[in-house]
């Protein structure tokens, strides 16, 4: 067996990759001994301090004095040039972890949004403005957060131009779905509009496949049938059936799909946290929303309403007010917390899931009646969920 490689003085630098012709053993892999300094060295033109590793060992073969001697191509290269490897493993402890916490973030963002539906309803129902409600409920998460900083509650992310440019479609998204969602809230019962807006992981397929160009296996597409039946025939059975509120929720799907999409695309190789991220999307979408509010409804319409809405339900109305407006920001980031940890379409399904609890809740706290056949078609609808998460593991 041969049991050293014979180097020529000419045969290595310190910096560059070199191809060299050299004679070993096939399929032997081994690294060159470190050379020394060129001054103890015998030859003055080798200065590499680095051990050399050999990166190529095809068709490598011994050879004997009586074989015809063959040449190949021996590649070598510094030990501290070679490729970066990049290995990320986590062990089994480190995925039941992650997999707690990602559970944990899911049970406190069900919980606040059932908080939140339940006193947003109660405040639509009193005071019909949805376009001032969801200028609320973003201004006073923008407030809590500004405090947050400013008092290093939590630390205020390092953001640039770059960063805001980013942030503007989603913010765009982020608006026109906490709009539409508000304003079918004000026209239907909230289990309906919660129904509808079930049928979300459909919009999430469907806008991943035919603009992202994203392929899903068979299964995945098939459970999206009892997601749009179900939606379907709850929709055609129910008590309390509005235009207004039935498109309402259908265009904050497409819009909140679009939004966790732009979402998870800007979160990429930022430094910003979740809940910093959609502090800075509330700041955005309010000084979006903000003009547009004032142009459809206006400050003499919230006035009037304000006053009728105290002399009906009396202080207590300040603080539902105060409170949808407050959950609706920490469930929102709760939400974005979770988005950090996840894709897309694994947030469309946990978001559905989360409608259970709320269409349950609320039919239980308003008393909405129900058909058998409604509820037949929100549990098809919910059903289809669960098969397409399944698909999609």
């Amino acid at each position: 067996m041969i049991s050293s490689v014979k180097l020529t003085p000419s045969s290595f630098t310190s910096s560059d990759i070199l191809t060299r012709k050299c004679l070993v053993p096939k399929n032997k892999f081994f690294s060159l001994p470190t050379i020394h300094n060129a001054q103890q060295s015998l030859n003055p033109l080798v200065s590499s301090q680095k051990p050399l590793y050999i990166s190529s060992t095809e068709n490598f073969s011994l050879l004997t004095k009586t074989q015809k001697r063959s040449v190949t191509e021996c590649k070598a290269y510094e030990a501290d040039r070679s490729p970066p490897l990049e290995i990320n493993i986590k062990l089994p402890d480190q995925q039941a972890a992650q997999k707690f916490k990602i559970g944990v973030y899911f049970a406190i963002w069900w919980a606040l949004n059932v908080v939140f539906n339940i006193y947003n309803k109660k405040v639509l129902n009193a005071f019909p403005y949805p376009w001032l409600t969801s200028l609320l409920s973003l201004a006073a998460g923008s407030l809590m957060m500004l405090i947050s900083w400013a008092t290093r509650i939590a630390d205020a992310p390092k953001t640039d131009l770059d960063f805001w440019k980013t942030l503007f479609p989603v913010a765009v998204a982020h608006t026109i779905g906490h709009v539409a969602a508000t304003v079918s809230m004000s026209k239907v019962a909230v289990s309906f509009t919660h129904i509808i807006k079930s049928s979300e992981p459909a919009f999430s397929v469907l806008v991943s496949r035919f603009l992202l160009g994203e392929m899903f296996p068979m299964p995945v597409y098939l459970s999206l049938a009892p997601i749009i039946g179900g939606c379907a025939l709850a929709a055609v059975t129910e008590l309390n059936f509005n235009l207004v509120g039935f498109m309402g929720a259908m265009i904050s799907n497409l819009a909140f799909v679009f939004r966790n999409i732009f979402s998870k695309k800007g979160m990429k190789g930022k430094s910003v946290s979740g809940m910093n991220y959609y502090a800075c999307l509330s700041m955005l979408s309010l000084l979006i929303l903000t003009p547009f509010a004032i142009a459809v409804e206006g400050p003499k319409m919230w006035a009037a309403g304000w006053h009728q809405a105290l002399s009906q339900i009396g202080p207590h109305f300040v603080w539902w007010v105060a409170a949808q407006s407050i959950f609706y920001h920490l469930y929102n980031q709760v939400s974005y917390m979770s988005l950090d940890q996840i894709s897309p379409l694994t947030f469309s399904v946990g978001n559905t899931m989360k409608r259970v609890s709320v269409i349950v809740s609320s039919i239980i706290i308003f008393h909405t009646p129900v058909q058998p056949i409604n509820a037949l078609g929100a549990a098809i609808a919910i059903l289809g969920t669960f098969l397409y998460s399944q698909a999609k593991q």
